[in-house]
């Protein structure tokens, strides 16, 4: 019996073919319920030229634009600046899930009705994210989000499906929540020629009308960087080591096919047939996979944590104007994110990559000089994983008025009471920390991870409680499941849904990484006020 999935398929398989899709070393297979359909090799190819897909059938906003039904409104909000380009593609991807003559409906029915992103959980699942980064953000985005359905969105797509003759369609803000996650997770920055995207005699909107997602760079002559969905190729999966790349083939010179994307073999060989084809997303951490794609990876090499000073709480300090005119002057962010590889080159290394990550980051470090002569580089200096950029906004937020005082003293001493010039921005870091030091910025930054921690710990409790929840437990739906329940006594296992699962791995990893880093910057100032005394 022929199940709907694989009917989908068949209609999928023919709608590529149809529209000049080469499925040359590959094939679509269901994965299983977490990962939905993915692209599987099948032979081994010469070129190594697994799949060719014509540019012509990219989602992109030109696309939009010249689409009959959607062009002209989304024309007339471009020109008047109320939108950018990917909401373009978004209102798109709305309007043609509900057409019922949409010639994309063999494509948007192979994608997923939900996703595995926050906006898709229910309450309980996402209150296992009260205390972290993604809570707060997926909040926000969703009241967002809702706001743009109401005001820009609902009333539009229900005119233009009346005009379709789709009159009795209704739009629900799930509707526009699937088109939002479709974009965020299969998107792809793709570089084409310039006379492509703007052919001559085009009614498209000049470059600097689409702003978001399209930039101007040099390769190879003019490229514009657009955003699209790219059918076939959006098939991949992630993976940290990637199987194959994509490529655009302007001239068809490697794939045959002018004007197209391919996805090229990274390794090929007998052992890799059947074997699942995934490319990389970037090197990306927990926080971003959960928020942008809906999933995460365990032992994350390129994990991180965001530390941020509140801009609302600079009101409240002494001095803020003062504070927030030096922040200015110096080019500083009240935010920074911590990948988790700076630890290799800290007080307490847990791996053999110091030395590289010593030389990376050496151009990072702070002054090493001092008008005085009394200021000394910091022993310490060299095993400080902490960004420069983010310490001098930590100096400069914790000042007293004293140090203030003294800078105010150095920077016109330096360009002269008359103020002959302004001072550069190293300048003015350099005044900063010969009249601060570190033991400010350190204690500030201590207090910053301790509040971190305790914010996570409040409503999940520690990273090893996180630990032995993950140990006894089996994700429902995955495919070790009915594995897991045979080898364990049933009340022993805990079964949970996929997205619980994610948001502990997220938040365990997280409470681990505010912890070292804390440990990190709690050594470093016990090592500054030693010498700072």
């Amino acid at each position: 019996m022929v199940t709907e999935a694989e009917t989908k398929l068949q209609l999928f398989l023919q709608w590529l073919q149809v529209n000049g899709v080469e499925l040359r070393g590959c094939n679509i297979k269901y994965c299983d319920s977490s990962k939905g359909f993915g692209l599987f090799s099948s032979i081994n190819v010469p070129d190594g030229v697994l799949l060719v897909v014509p540019l012509d059938l990219a989602i992109t906003p030109m696309r939009v634009l010249q689409d009959p039904l959607v062009g002209p409104p989304c024309r007339a909000m471009l020109e008047e600046g109320e939108v950018d380009d990917r909401f373009l593609i978004i209102l798109f991807l709305t309007v043609e899930r509900l057409r019922s003559n949409s010639t994309w409906k063999p494509y948007l029915d192979m994608i997923p009705s939900s996703f595995g992103n926050p906006l898709w959980f229910t309450e309980d699942e996402f209150q296992e994210l009260k205390g972290t980064t993604v809570y707060r953000a997926s909040t926000l985005q969703k009241k967002s989000l809702q706001a743009i359905f109401e005001e820009k969105v609902k009333d539009l797509v229900k005119k233009l499906l009346i005009m379709n003759g789709d009159s009795e369609r209704e739009v629900a803000f799930e509707d526009f929540l699937w088109a939002n996650s479709v974009f965020w997770t299969r998107a792809l920055n793709i570089p084409l020629p310039r006379t492509y995207v703007f052919p001559e005699g085009s009614e498209i909107p000049a470059v600097d009308s689409i702003s978001n997602g399209v930039n101007i760079t040099s390769m190879e002559g003019e490229t514009l960087w657009v955003e699209g969905l790219v059918p076939g190729i959006d098939f991949c999966n992630h993976a940290i080591k990637a199987a194959t790349t994509w490529e655009v083939d302007s001239t068809g010179s490697t794939s045959g096919v002018p004007l197209s994307m391919y996805l090229l073999s990274v390794n090929q060989g007998p052992s890799n047939i059947q074997k699942e084809i995934t490319i990389s997303y970037g090197n990306k951490g927990n926080e971003e996979l959960l928020y942008l794609y809906g999933f995460v990876i365990e032992d994350n090499p390129d994990d991180f944590l965001m530390v941020h000073y509140p801009t609302e709480a600079l009101q409240s300090v002494s001095f803020s104007d003062s504070k927030t005119q030096l922040l200015q002057a110096q080019k500083s962010e009240l935010r920074c994110l911590l990948p988790k590889s700076l630890l290799d080159r800290g007080f307490f290394p847990n791996s053999s990559s110091e030395s590289k990550n010593v030389q990376e980051c050496a151009k990072d470090k702070g002054p090493n000089y001092s008008w005085s002569g009394q200021r000394k580089t910091p022993s310490y200096v060299n095993k400080l994983v902490f960004p420069e950029d983010f310490l001098t906004s930590l100096r400069t937020v914790s000042m007293q008025e004293k140090e203030l005082f003294n800078v105010q003293s150095l920077l016109e001493e330096l360009v002269g009471t008359e103020g002959e010039r302004e001072p550069s921005d190293a300048e003015v870091r350099a005044a900063v920390w010969e009249a601060c030091g570190d033991s400010g910025a350190l204690q500030l930054l201590v207090d910053l991870l301790n509040t971190k921690l305790i914010d996570l710990e409040e409503g999940s409790g520690t990273e090893e409680s996180d630990s032995k929840l993950l140990d006894k437990t089996c994700i429902r739906d995955s495919p070790a499941f009915s594995i897991s329940l045979s080898n364990a006594e049933s009340s022993t296992v805990e079964v949970m849904s996929k997205n619980r699962w994610a948001s502990i791995v997220y938040r365990r990893g997280q409470k681990q990484l505010t912890r070292m880093f804390l440990r990190e910057a709690e050594h470093a100032l016990q090592l500054c006020l030693k010498e700072e005394c």
